[in-house]
């Protein structure tokens, strides 16, 4: 016991001197570590559909949309432009905290996830992740397509001027001063992803201990089963959707303070694949392995950059970074499923018997 409570404790302190460390090497490294956070709360929602519940859900950057959009509209002042009404309500425009933040963001991507979840109850494997990839596209060309003849999302070219992340009148847009040493914007910000993906661990750890949580790993061995158990399997996949969702609308909300600026680009087909794959390569229904693969497959495009570029120098300008930097990461993933095909960590299997003595 004492020895798990100075790692916790050798791991915290960890966390917390990263950023400070990482940032004499430039802000780029501490922003590849915020967006590893932010990536990492968008795997644990989706650790809940899939890894707990085994629900295959290809859509899942949808409800990020709906977070990132969500917080743009109210903390830009694109509805205080183009709509009057909005403009005599609220004349100083809206500057939403993130203490409203949170549980908006939260409760309309639980919404969201309970409706994309009533239609598809029935359905299973393959038909269940074409028509929630099918969801996630919809909700992607509706953002592109919100123009006219009412301008919402202003379509493809995005909403700006988004608002920084407020807490009671502190800002984490900007830098604060210590004595003589300077915490930059960026370092608050991981600082504030670190705290949710904390918090966000804790629920997750309690739910798979829970009776939700071994509902839901009674369907994902096996639904009839679970169903001939007296577990109402209708209302935990819901269930399964909405919580997973919440946690894809806060990151979302997060990521449009963190950049200031969302755009239906930010929520391609492409991104679903990169979150599932973080779940699968860490190891699914395994919170460690989940972390792991999602700090791995968010931070290690980033740091192929560095790769990439002087490779490109070497074959005189023959091969494009961006595409050698794609193939570096596709032969990392395919070395790393053939050498481990249950993950990274993945968590114990269950119902093996235990290993006979040899006589």
């Amino acid at each position: 016991m004492k020895q798990k409570i100075a790692i916790f404790l050798i791991a915290a302190l960890a966390l917390l001197a990263l950023p400070l460390v990482a940032q004499y090497f430039g802000q780029g490294w501490v922003r590849i570590l915020a967006l590893s956070l932010l990536y990492v709360l968008l795997a644990l929602g989706l650790n809940i559909v899939v890894g707990y519940a085994g629900l295959l859900d290809l859509g899942y950057v949808a409800f990020y949309a709906v977070g990132a959009y969500m917080y743009a509209l109210l903390a830009s002042p694109h509805l205080v432009e183009n709509f009057e009404w909005i403009a005599n309500l609220l004349p100083n425009g809206m500057h939403t905290p993130v203490w409203a933040v949170i549980p908006l963001a939260a409760g309309l991507a639980a919404i969201a996830g309970v409706l994309l979840g009533m239609p598809v109850l029935k359905l299973r494997g393959d038909y269940l992740a074409i028509v929630t990839l099918g969801f996630g596209e919809i909700i992607r060309v509706f953002m592109n397509n919100l123009e006219h003849p009412v301008n919402i999302t202003n379509g493809p070219r995005g909403l700006d001027r988004i608002d920084s992340m407020n807490l009671f009148g502190f800002s984490f847009g900007r830098a604060i001063d210590i004595g003589d040493y300077r915490v930059s914007s960026v370092v608050l910000y991981y600082y504030l992803f670190l705290a949710l993906v904390v918090f966000s661990v804790v629920v997750c750890h309690r739910l798979e201990n829970s009776r939700i949580g071994r509902a839901w790993m009674a369907i994902r061995e096996d639904e009839i089963a679970a169903k001939a158990m007296g577990i109402n399997t209708r209302n935990m996949k819901l269930l399964a959707f909405g919580m997973g969702a919440t946690f894809g609308g806060v990151s979302g909300s997060m990521f449009a303070a963190f950049q200031g600026f969302v755009s239906p680009e930010s929520f391609s087909l492409q991104e679903s694949v990169l979150i599932v794959a973080m779940v699968v390569l860490g190891g699914m229904g395994h919170l460690p392995g989940v972390i792991l693969g999602a700090v791995m497959l968010a931070a290690l495009p980033e740091v192929l950059r560095y790769v990439a570029g002087p490779l490109q120098q070497l074959s005189g300008g023959r091969l494009d970074a961006s595409i050698l930097r794609q193939l570096l990461i596709a032969l990392a993933m395919i070395g790393i499923m053939l050498a481990r095909p249950r993950g990274l960590w993945p968590a114990r299997e269950h119902g093996k018997g235990a290993p006979q003595p040899v006589r």
